[in-house]
Parts: C-alpha cells; sequence; structure tokens
C-alpha cells in the first residue's frame, strides 16, 4: 500500500503550520489582552503602607486598615481628618463617586452618550444641582470647613493619580470618551445629598396612583384599595404631641410599604432599641437597618474617624458607615452611643396641575391672573455628538413643570 503523496503530506504540513502560528498569535494575545487588564485594574489600588505626603494636611495623619481593609484615621485637627477621609474614598471609590456627582448634576450623557440623555433631561428639569447651589451659599462656617477639607483630598488624590483613576476611566477612553476629573467641590457633595433624598422619600407614585382610583372609582375606593395606617399600630411622634392633635390632621399617612413593596415579615426598613434593663450587660442594644439597593460597589463605606486628641476643637472619635463622597459617618458609634437612621415613606412630593395660558406656554394662572414662569436654559453635553442638547425648563412657584420630560397633556 503506498502513502499519502508529497503534495498531501505538505498540504497538512503547511495546515499544522498556520494552525500554530494562528494558536501561537490567539495565545500572544491574551497575554497582552490579560496583562494589559492585570496592570490597569492594579493601577488604581490604593497604597496601604508607607508615607504619602499631601500638600494641605496641618499636621501627620495616621491611617490603619484594620484585617477586613477598613481604614481607621487617626488626626489631631477636625481639618485634617476630613481631607483624609476625602482621600481615603477616592483611593478607594473614586470612579464611584465621579458616577454619582454625574446623577447629581444630570451629567451622565457627556460621558455615556445618548444612553443617558433622558435621565440626564430629568435630572435638569427636576433641579437637584440648582438645589444644591443654592445650599452651598447657605452653609454654615463648620458644614463648609468640613466639605472643603474632604474635597482638599479628593481633589489630592486626583492630582496625585493623573491618568491612573481606575478601569472605568480606561475603558471609556477605549470607546472614545476621554476625559479629566474635574476638582471635586462641596457642590458635588450637595447634589448626592439630593439624590439620596429623592430615593429615600420619593412617592409621586402613589400621589398619581391615589388621583387615578379617585377620578376613576371615586374618593371611597381609596379606603378600600389604599387604606390609611391602622389606628391600632403604633405611632411614633414627639412628645407632648397628643392623639387628639393627630386626630385633626385632615388626611392620615398611608402606609406606603403595603402599596409599593407589598407586605409580610421583613418587608421596609426598621430599626428597634432593647433597653439596658433587659440585656444581660446592662446597657441598651441599637438594632438598625436600613434597606437600600444593592449596589457594587455599596452604597456604604466603613470608615473609622479618630481625633487623637479628642477635643472641642477635634470632637471625633467615631466608627461606621458613610458615603463615598461626603465626610463624616452617617450611621455607626462614638465611646458613648450608638445611632441609626430609616424613614417610613413621607409624604414630601406634591403633583401640581397648574393652568397654562392657551397662546403662551410660559405663563400660567395665579388667583385668577396670569403669572410668567421662570424660564431656565439647561446645555447638555453628549458623548459623541458636536451640539450639545438643549431644555427650556419652566419653574413655577410650585416647582419644575415636568410634562416636557415625561410626557402627559399640557393643562390648559
Amino acid at each position: 500500500m503506498r502513502g499519502p503523496s508529497c503534495p498531501r503530506r505538505c498540504e497538512m504540513r503547511r495546515s499544522l503550520k498556520v494552525l500554530a502560528i494562528v494558536v501561537g498569535v490567539l495565545l500572544l494575545l491574551a497575554v497582552v489582552v490579560g496583562g494589559w487588564l492585570a496592570w490597569t485594574i492594579r493601577l488604581p489600588w490604593p497604597q496601604t503602607k508607607g508615607e504619602i505626603r499631601l500638600p494641605g494636611l496641618q499636621a501627620p495623619v495616621t491611617v490603619v486598615r484594620d484585617r477586613w481593609g477598613i481604614p481607621h484615621i487617626y488626626a489631631s485637627t477636625s481639618h485634617d481628618l476630613f481631607m483624609a477621609q476625602g482621600f481615603v474614598h477616592a483611593q478607594d471609590r473614586f470612579w464611584q463617586m465621579e458616577f454619582w456627582r454625574r446623577i447629581g448634576s444630570g451629567r451622565l450623557s457627556e460621558v455615556l452618550g445618548k444612553a443617558a440623555l433622558e435621565d440626564d433631561k430629568f435630572i435638569r428639569t427636576v433641579g437637584w444641582h440648582r438645589t444644591a447651589a443654592r445650599e452651598v451659599e447657605l452653609l454654615d462656617p463648620a458644614s463648609r470647613a468640613a466639605l472643603e477639607a474632604y474635597a482638599e483630598g479628593v481633589n489630592a488624590y486626583i492630582a496625585e493619580h493623573r491618568g491612573r483613576w481606575g478601569l472605568e476611566f480606561a475603558l471609556l477612553r477605549l470607546q472614545g470618551t476621554a476625559f479629566t476629573p474635574e476638582p471635586w467641590t462641596p457642590f458635588n457633595t450637595l447634589t448626592w445629598a439630593k439624590v439620596m433624598a429623592w430615593d429615600l422619600s420619593g412617592n409621586m407614585d402613589t400621589e398619581l396612583l391615589r388621583a387615578q382610583i379617585a377620578a376613576r372609582l371615586g374618593q371611597g375606593a381609596l379606603a378600600d384599595l389604599v387604606p390609611p395606617y391602622p389606628a391600632d399600630r403604633p405611632v411614633i411622634v414627639p412628645h407632648p404631641l397628643t392623639q387628639a392633635a393627630l386626630d385633626a390632621v385632615p388626611s392620615p399617612r398611608l402606609l406606603l410599604e403595603g402599596l409599593a413593596l407589598g407586605r409580610g415579615a421583613g418587608i421596609g426598613s426598621n430599626n428597634w432599641v432593647v433597653a439596658g434593663s433587659r440585656t444581660a450587660t446592662g446597657m441598651p442594644f441599637l438594632a438598625n437597618d436600613p434597606h437600600l439597593s444593592i449596589q457594587m460597589p455599596s452604597i456604604w463605606y466603613e470608615i473609622g474617624l479618630h481625633c487623637e486628641p479628642v477635643s472641642e476643637a477635634c470632637p471625633y472619635n467615631v466608627v461606621g458607615a458613610s458615603f463615598a463622597g461626603a465626610p463624616g459617618v452617617i450611621i455607626g458609634h462614638n465611646d458613648r452611643i450608638a445611632w441609626g437612621v430609616t424613614n417610613l415613606g413621607p409624604d414630601v412630593q406634591d403633583l401640581y396641575i397648574e393652568k397654562v395660558h392657551p397662546d403662551n406656554p410660559n405663563l400660567y394662572e395665579v388667583e385668577g391672573t396670569w403669572q410668567a414662569m421662570q424660564v431656565v436654559r439647561e446645555e447638555i453635553k453628549v458623548a459623541g455628538e458636536e451640539e450639545p442638547v438643549v431644555i427650556l425648563v419652566r419653574l413655577t412657584r410650585h416647582g419644575p413643570i415636568i410634562n416636557d420630560v415625561v410626557g402627559g397633556p399640557e393643562e390648559a
């Protein structure tokens, strides 16, 4: 029996050689890409040992990370404590902070393109950034000092890590969206406070649902479909408010958890305290369980803030959960007390139907006369687009007209 002809053997050798070259190139590309990813991911990792010199510190500051990676900051002045907190927050969570401040100001489209445009339009219309700008002007000296010191720390990180801000920034560059983060300011912290307030206390959907039920089924249906808070349930009110005073309130608060989240054990945030007379140690216990949406990274950032020594000028010795982007501890404890927070679905949003002039959409009726709305021009830059998107926000005495971004008829 004769073996394969030379042409067939040669063709097989060539095929194997080509296959080997292709496999080799793919392996090389995998090594290069893997190495680039590993280098890019590790590039912004925080320095946890040694010494870092930060311009602006008034005295040496010590940062110790415990076995869980939680940083504990020790400083001799409040300024240095909050400046170091800003730096450490940025070390661990700078992309999260950048993303959050863009949400608060309605500037996501600048880096994410058209996919975020509708969100930006709504945020610019509601105007968290306008409210935050006014609040900056109203800050008391102590709050302003804390926010400014914190911003100094974040900006020290931005300057020191120029071009090394994290994987997310590198991926945006690959997509053609390269940008240098702007300096952090107290305004950025306050815009995120507006976002959190909106997230934790929004009841606009409930207002709309009640209005639709009343319009279609009558006021009597509300008691059955959206029942008020049960009369036999406990009421948490400050002393000396009496039941008689509560009875005078025209409309009882609704049990919003039953409407939005369903009913049953474990639904909604909760907190409770056990008196020291009922514990083995003789000290009270506090359990606090705020149910915020799951995020990666977490919305919370555990940290310890310690003045050395504790004094009137530097009074902090606290450990607990903070927000990356804000100084201080939101939920935690000091060496004497612990504190926690939750909220009960408060009625803090109201929707108004405004009567708009049939011939001039910038006029609305107030007590029988036509009043001019305040018109605010908002320019939204969009990644990949040469010209910004312009929206005109119409403001009344009750707030912005939202039909332009959420739809619905123009009331006439």
